[in-house]
């Protein structure tokens, strides 16, 4: 026996065999045993090159014996192995040159190169690091999940076993040895095989308390990228379908789809059966959402009626590649039944799926495609619409049924395309822009509200087709005294053929009837605008601007399509209009030098657009701007929408301020008072917060006459607030105005009601979150006698447990 020995300054490095150093539990995924012991994972340095290669080694200890006669080396006192970037310490490590096993004793610490750390007080490995055996075993791994053992065995490279074991990926110390969760096993095995993890005897605890037992339990392994299995559930109870659970299932297909399936058991109705797909191309994606059921109608309370049907409903969407500039893409969304989301509670249905975005509570199919370059775009669409909302609502509060989606026009093709030249024209950027579309019916949109005139009902509807052309020119220069001077000329030509129009018999007017009608038109402008910005820069830094604003255009007067395409009971003309019903003034559309919203009407005549804007920034942040403006005409305009404020001389008065009082809080409103009597024809106005311990949003809107003529008034809000460390509550609301008018009542029964109320409570740390909500809303129900408007209560339970599945797949 030979023995060498080092001082504490001056210790031995000498060579140990590859086996020094153990992987064998690099990978352990899920143990359980109290973990106030793991110790706390050195920083390994792993961006370092220790110069070892893939075949050298390094030792360094207090002592080294060879022992010669048991074939044995010996090295002691802080050992620290080095191999293929792993780092080995203990108090003592042996190598059996006879066995090539090697063992590792006392305060035992493996460092990989991946920077997982595990520890004993005692390992075992043999040479090959396929198989190896610990005592006391513990270890810090990825996504910061803790796991210790009475004893671990690892069978192979794919097999691992631990004993007693408790796993956790929350935080453990010495002031907090209980995680807030954990999973405690009599055996935990890992299968990197089936990338799985299973669990004998196991039980899941919360703050320490048992929560479940579970004889046989496995969930896939944390550390692979995806794999099969359960994701959190949801628990919920309902007025409407009572006590609600969800059980989500992950299927992993391949690396590049999966499917998540959803059965939710009900206790008052049959179980809904939701599906979600996803594919990944090598050029896009398809996703897809479907839900089947059959049952009953049922109402508020769950009690059934009528004949059970089939109930589903598919949400789809994909977009795809075609090269570096084409794209196309799709949606998919229809529903057997209008109410079928509201009953079952499926969420974020009508969101942007595609191209373009539909209404809330309707449904929009689309096929497009797109070309975009550096100085041109093309898009051609096919669009369907399906009409979910509720119509005809009677004095009772009872609704006769919903929307006629073959009212709604059938879009397309629809193309759209715009072309600018790379050299300026004449000094200035020009434009060119195309469009077309063809809107085709199977029914009269008259016949159905807000219109709902009896003569119309079942006619086939309107259809039409529309071809413009549009060259834009617009030149900038500034002037030496800091004037900004734009001018801007447009002519545009529109061509139209409208077919199918019905003109029933009135009492003032002569029946016709009409197949065909042509129509075509050229429209033009030409104007400057001119802006002069004044700047002063203030001491402690920002700075203050104040900027009047004019816009002068004169060209062809204003235009609309003139062809009567229905008349009322009286027998007054209703003009073509498809895409131009929306007509607000605000800020946003002010210096727009048409500002229809569409083709079908145009905003022409001689005008001035005048205005002014005030801009306040401090360099800590803080800040606001004003903007106060109006519209100037030489004559009436009563081709202008007149709840706009734009078929006067003057127009409303448009006032839109954003304010910054302190860093996170941001206030904004947005304005219209009535030119003659000063009187404020709507308001929006909201306020944003995000601080330290949470956020708020608040949205309040005022429309003394909206589209369908009646006031409409709302308050809106949002918030998240952590009241302590770990504790918050969220709530959510509207606050809506209720017009009676539209119930067919008088105006003095109108009122203020709740439509949305949410109140919620949740814990959350670093592992887990813990929900519970209350939800309040007032939805439309089946009734035996038809639709009814109440409020339907729910309770929801979420419990989330971090890399045990998340609710990534919302539905």
């Amino acid at each position: 026996m030979m023995e060498l020995r080092w001082g504490a300054k001056e210790k031995g490095r000498a060579v140990l065999l590859a086996g020094a150093a153990w992987l064998a539990l690099a990978a352990s995924a899920q143990a359980q045993q109290p973990l106030a012991t793991v110790p706390a994972a050195p920083a390994p340095a792993l961006a370092v090159d220790d110069g070892l290669g893939d075949t050298g080694y390094y030792l360094e200890s207090d002592l080294l014996i060879r022992d010669d006669a048991n074939q044995k080396m010996i090295a002691r006192g802080d050992v620290e192995a080095r191999y293929q970037g792993r780092t080995l310490r203990a108090d003592e490590v042996v190598y059996d040159t006879k066995t090539e096993v090697v063992t590792a004793h006392g305060h035992v610490t493996l460092i990989n190169a991946d920077g997982t750390a595990e520890f004993a007080n005692d390992m075992t490995m043999d040479k090959d690091l396929k198989a190896g055996f610990a005592r006391g075993f513990s270890a810090r791994l990825d996504k910061n999940i803790k796991i210790a053992a009475d004893s671990a065995v690892r069978r192979n490279e794919q097999i691992t076993e631990l004993n007693k074991a408790i796993y956790t990926p929350c935080e453990v110390c010495a002031e907090k040895p209980k995680p807030t969760w954990s999973i405690q096993a009599d055996k935990v095995v890992q299968d990197k095989n089936n990338h799985l993890v299973y669990y004998h005897g196991a039980t899941i605890r919360v703050f320490g308390a048992p929560l479940m037992y579970l004889p046989v339990f496995w969930h896939p392994d944390p550390q692979t990228e995806r794999r099969s299995g359960f994701l959190v559930p949801k628990i919920g109870v309902s007025k409407k379908r009572g006590l609600v659970y969800e059980q989500p299932y992950l299927f992993v297909l391949s690396p590049s789809q999966d499917v998540v399936v959803t059965p939710q058991f009900n206790t008052k109705v049959n179980p809904f059966l939701k599906a979600q797909y996803r594919k990944r191309f090598y050029s896009g994606y398809v996703e897809a959402r479907v839900g089947a059921t059959y049952d009953k109608d049922f109402d508020n309370h769950g009690d059934r009626f009528g004949e059970a049907t089939a109930k589903s409903y598919i949400l789809a969407k994909g977009l795809f590649d075609i090269d570096n500039h084409w794209k196309w893409g799709f949606t998919a969304e229809r529903a057997s039944q209008a109410l079928i989301f509201d009953d079952y509670d499926i969420s974020d249905v009508y969101a942007q799926r595609g191209q373009f975005t539909a209404d809330d509570h309707r449904l929009m199919s689309q096929i497009y495609t797109t070309r975009q370059s550096d100085r041109s775009y093309l898009s051609a669409s096919m669009i369907s619409v399906q009409g979910l909302r509720v119509v005809q609502v009677s004095s009772a509060g009872l609704a006769n049924r919903f929307e006629n989606s073959g009212a709604f026009p059938l879009i397309g093709p629809m193309v759209e395309g715009r072309w600018e030249p790379e050299s300026p024209i004449l000094g200035g950027r020009l434009r060119v822009q195309g469009s077309g579309v063809v809107l085709t019916r199977s029914e009269s949109q008259f016949g159905e509200p807000p219109y709902a005139y009896p003569a119309y009902k079942g006619e086939d509807g309107v259809d039409s087709v529309r071809g413009s052309l549009k060259a834009d020119w617009r030149g900038s220069l500034t002037l030496g005294s800091g004037l900004r001077v734009e001018p801007f000329a447009q002519a545009r030509g529109d061509t139209y053929r409208v077919s199918d129009v019905f003109l029933p018999p009135a009492a003032t007017v002569a029946g016709d009837r009409t197949t065909n009608i042509d129509y075509s038109r050229g429209l033009g402008v030409a104007g400057v605008d001119l802006s002069m910005p004044f700047f002063k820069p203030l001491k402690n830094g920002g700075s203050v601007v104040l900027e009047p604003l004019v816009q002068l255009a004169a060209g062809s007067d204003s235009s609309r399509v003139p062809i009567v395409v229905a008349r009322d009971p009286a027998g007054n003309p209703i003009y073509f209009n498809e895409d131009s019903t929306n007509f607000e003034l605000d800020e946003t559309n002010l210096f727009d030098v048409n500002k229809s919203p569409g083709f079908d009407l145009y905003e022409g005549g001689t005008r001035m657009n005048v205005g002014g804007r005030a801009t306040v920034k401090f360099a800590d942040g803080r800040g606001g701007s004003v903007l106060l403006g109006r519209s100037l005409r030489t004559k009436v305009d009563p081709l202008m929408p007149t709840r706009a404020g734009l078929d006067q001389k003057a127009s409303d008065w448009i006032v839109a301020a954003t304010v910054t009082p302190i860093r996170g809080v941001t206030a904004f409103t947005r304005a219209r008072f009535d030119n003659d009597t000063s009187k404020l024809n709507r308001l929006e106005a909201g306020l944003d917060a995000s601080l330290a311990r949470g956020f708020a949003s608040l949205r309040y809107l005022k429309d003394n006459k909206d589209t369908t003529g009646f006031r409409q008034e709302n308050l809106d809000f949002v918030g998240d607030y952590m009241i302590r460390e770990n504790w918050g509550v969220t709530a959510l609301g509207r606050l809506s105005y209720q017009d009676a008018r539209t119930f067919g009542l008088p105006a003095n029964d109108s009122k203020w009601s709740w439509t949305r109320r949410d109140l919620g409570v949740y814990y959350k740390d670093d592992c887990v979150r813990l929900d519970l909500i209350y939800q309040n809303e007032d939805r439309y129900t089946q009734t035996v006698n038809g639709l009814k408007l109440k409020s339907n209560e729910s309770v929801v339970l979420r419990l989330t447990l971090a890399t045990l599945g998340d609710t990534l797949y919302s539905d």
